[in-house]
């Protein structure tokens, strides 16, 4: 399970270096794409095909679904870690997560979301963000 909030930075050439303890977790190939919330996600190939699959089963008729499965997938790329730790994140996704020089790792579950600085700050200062409002959501959803 990935957990955690890291540092780093991005390189010009969009290098950035993930954190040991996630290297270990991710395994040899990994999926990075477009997340949610202005951020990137972070895939192991496993939970990767497991989310894919998940998109395949929606209905190709719904034009919500058409739309969600074509976010994830569009941008999607099979990532590897060379020998200096560092994964290359490609132009098209820094521009939509704003990457410039300083990320935010943090580990969720199953994924890795790679935030820009300012995006988590301004994300973790939302003053709309009422945890116990969203407590009782998630107590509905069974958590």
């Amino acid at each position: 399970m990935f957990m955690g909030e890291y540092k780093h930075t991005i390189d010009e050439k969009g290098r950035l270096i993930v954190p040991s303890k996630f290297r270990d977790m991710l395994g040899d190939t990994f999926v990075v794409t477009k997340g949610l919330d202005n951020c990137l996600f972070i895939y192991p190939e496993q939970e990767w095909q497991a989310f894919e699959e998940k998109l395949k089963n929606l209905p190709v008729a719904n034009k919500g679904a058409r739309k969600f499965t074509r976010f994830f997938l569009a941008g999607a790329n099979q990532c590897t870690v060379d020998k200096q730790g560092r994964i290359l994140v490609p132009n098209n996704l820094r521009e939509f997560a704003c990457l410039d020089k300083e990320v935010i790792l943090i580990g969720v579950s199953n994924r890795i979301e790679i935030w820009s600085k300012d995006n988590w700050n301004t994300y973790n200062n939302d003053d709309d963000i009422d945890m116990d409002d969203i407590a009782d959501q998630m107590a509905d959803l069974g958590i």
